[in-house]
């Protein structure tokens, strides 16, 4: 049995990074009931060599749309990373959502072998398979990032637990 290069992304970033919206919610509550200054939050980070909530959502964000736009053959849409509050960060992943939404099984699918080539003419280049691409690097990056994200604000209080992580499937 074979498994679709879209089934194993699309779908996946879409369920992710509406869980990753909904946690965000979660965490914004829980400031507010708390009294707690939503900075607090969304400048955490688990150590101090390690980038902090905003940026771990914002990175989440580039790799899932990133991924879907190689995969897919065209262009990503170019974002500022400029969020600084949790209803930026909403809007951010609101806007990701809608742009893979627009990208369709066919222009995926069949492209397992096409070459995608990583931070091109620089020391860092790297070049994989498109399957390769997705399983061994994207997709891993991209939950790192979630992943990191959610243990942030779990480790800061928030009352978030697997289901919150795992959203809806």
């Amino acid at each position: 049995m074979t498994i679709s290069l879209y089934a194993t992304s699309i779908p996946v970033f879409k369920q992710m990074l509406s869980a990753l919206s909904d946690v965000l919610a979660k965490a914004d509550a829980h400031a507010t009931a708390k009294s707690i200054e939503p900075d607090a939050l969304l400048q955490a980070r688990l150590f101090p060599d390690m980038f902090q909530l905003v940026r771990q959502v914002q990175i989440a964000v580039d790799f899932a749309k990133g991924v879907s736009s190689r995969l897919a053959g065209i262009d990503a849409p170019k974002y500022d990373d400029s969020e600084k509050t949790f209803a930026e960060l909403h809007a951010l992943i609101a806007k990701t959502l809608a742009f893979i939404a627009t990208i369709q099984p066919e222009q995926i699918n069949g492209q397992e072998d096409r070459e995608i080539i990583t931070r091109p003419g620089t020391p860092k280049e790297k070049r994989f398979g498109a399957q390769t691409y997705l399983l061994g690097y994207g997709l891993p990056q991209f939950f790192f990032h979630v992943t990191t994200a959610y243990a942030i604000l779990r480790h800061n209080g928030v009352e978030v637990g697997k289901r919150d992580f795992m959203g809806s499937y």
